[in-house]
């Protein structure tokens, strides 16, 4: 509940109408993108720098805990309340200024509101984009904080490997504002601190402007499915794409059956690719290019067919099906998997990270150690097999509320085996929030934990002693 003194003094910095109470008003606030969520005291929504550099000076003066909130569309609970009642949305939703675009140094200048569509619609008459590939559509804040990765990671990378500058207001008692770099692409001529923000979940500071490389869009690509003749083949073919392809191929991405399933059952509008039945694993590919065709040049799709005929015409092929199709329908599959998982029923979600070469082999071991101890619960994996991305899914069969001393010891199994028997990371892309703050707990070596605690209090300007990396932080909780 929040004290008529501090809703005073926030409807001061903000307006009234950036101060929601209702519970009708903060509940698509509190509400997290695939299950949970919680109560806030209030959600405060500043219009610029300066009104979140008043409502952090104001919460840390008053001891107010707050959660910063960019599109609200992670999945570890880091952006949402608990249900004590007591925290503070710090919404980021207002600040949308229209991205400052220039052309020639090929970089947009974002608030952190305005989210990835937006900003790619802006780019789009210049023939630019920001080439980070997500299903859903969230802001460019929480892409920053979370270091999105993304279906093209494999081409562009992640959203390290476009920030140029960062705009961060830091939750101390000054509400002080840091600007990190003038956006240049070399600069040695200091410490570059917005390294320490990007993906770091807003544990030290709050961004809300940033200035990010973008790209010429693609003006020729080829798409297929490739279905592998078996787990152990499917590092041949990337082998082969990425040898043969070479700097054309953007996307690699592995979707299971289960999970092409549940979409196509969930989203009427989809192509089924695979008319006569799915198979058990397919691998979506794509290559691109921003030159334009020249006369007498191969095409793309002959690049692309040239590649699956060598591997088809191999003595022991590790293809045994492939279907070409348009780009637009191929992604729409690929797209639509998480939202088919969440209609299937209650998902018990992990964003695992591997090296590449482990990815399949933890896949084979984990299915069937589960379909043993978790019979109840059917595997819908999919993921960015060339960088060691799996998004690996579980949903409950019967759709029924699953108890939650069940869930947990489905997510320790899990976790135990990815990260102590095949070195994964408990978080390849998702970040840490409330969902992970116990894998982070349990994992993170104590050296690790002590250092970013004592980084965190450096932007906080509390004892080293008093925080630790992942919400909940005294002086507010910043997931």
């Amino acid at each position: 509940m929040l004290e008529r003194e501090d809703e005073d003094a926030l409807r001061q910095i903000v307006g009234s109408s950036g101060v929601l109470l209702a519970p009708e008003d903060r509940l698509p606030y509190e509400t997290a993108a695939r299950y949970g969520g919680g109560t806030a005291a209030a959600v405060v929504r500043p219009a610029d720098t300066a009104q979140v550099a008043a409502v952090l000076r104001h919460c840390v003066r008053r001891r107010l805990p707050f959660i910063p909130q960019s599109g609200n569309t992670g999945l570890v609970l880091g952006s949402t309340p608990d249900d004590s009642g007591g925290q503070i949305i710090l919404s980021l939703d207002r600040l949308r200024a229209a991205p400052r675009i220039d052309v020639g140094d090929r970089t947009a200048t974002v608030a952190a509101g305005v989210r990835l569509s937006a900003l790619n619609a802006a780019l789009e008459p210049h023939d630019l984009f920001l080439p980070i590939d997500v299903s859903s559509d969230p802001m460019i804040g929480g892409m920053v904080a979370t270091n999105t990765g993304g279906a093209r990671f494999l081409r562009y990378g992640d959203m390290r490997r476009h920030v140029l500058a960062l705009e961060v207001v830091l939750p101390d008692d000054a509400g002080t504002v840091l600007q990190l770099s003038g956006g240049l692409r070399k600069d040695n001529a200091h410490l570059d601190l917005r390294q320490i923000f990007i993906g770091s979940c807003g544990a030290f500071g709050v961004i809300t402007s940033a200035t990010v490389e973008v790209h010429p869009r693609p003006r020729q690509s080829a798409v297929a499915l490739l279905v592998p003749r078996d787990e152990e083949a499917i590092f041949e073919l990337l082998n082969a794409f990425e040898s043969e392809a070479g700097e054309f191929l953007t996307a690699f991405e592995g979707m299971s059956e289960a999970a092409m399933r549940h979409a196509l059952a969930h989203v009427p509008s989809l192509h089924n690719p695979f008319s006569d039945g799915l198979p058990a694993y397919a691998i979506l590919v794509e290559l691109t290019s921003a030159s334009a065709y020249r006369a007498g040049g191969p095409t793309l799709d002959a690049i692309l067919e040239a590649v699956v005929t060598q591997l088809a015409e191999r003595q022991s092929a590790p293809l045994t099906d492939v279907r070409f199709g348009r780009s637009e329908r191929l992604w729409a599959l690929r797209h639509a998997l998480s939202e088919g998982l969440r209609a299937a029923g209650p998902v018990v979600g992990f964003d695992l990270s591997f090296r590449r070469t482990e990815v399949m082999p933890f896949r084979r071991v984990a299915i069937a150690q589960l379909g043993a101890i978790f019979p109840e619960y059917e595997v819908c994996d999919f993921g960015h097999v060339a960088d060691g991305g799996v998004h690996f899914n579980l949903v409950h069969r019967t759709r029924a509320t699953p108890e939650t001393s069940r869930v947990q010891q489905l997510r320790d199994h899990v976790l135990e085996l990815a990260v102590h028997d095949f070195g994964a990371s408990f978080s390849g892309e998702h970040g840490i929030g409330r969902a992970n703050q116990p894998a982070y707990d349990h994992y993170t070596p104590a050296s690790i934990k002590t250092y970013s605690a004592a980084i965190a209090a450096v932007f906080t300007r509390l004892p080293a002693a008093a925080v630790r990396f992942g919400p909940p932080l005294p002086a507010g909780e910043r997931g």
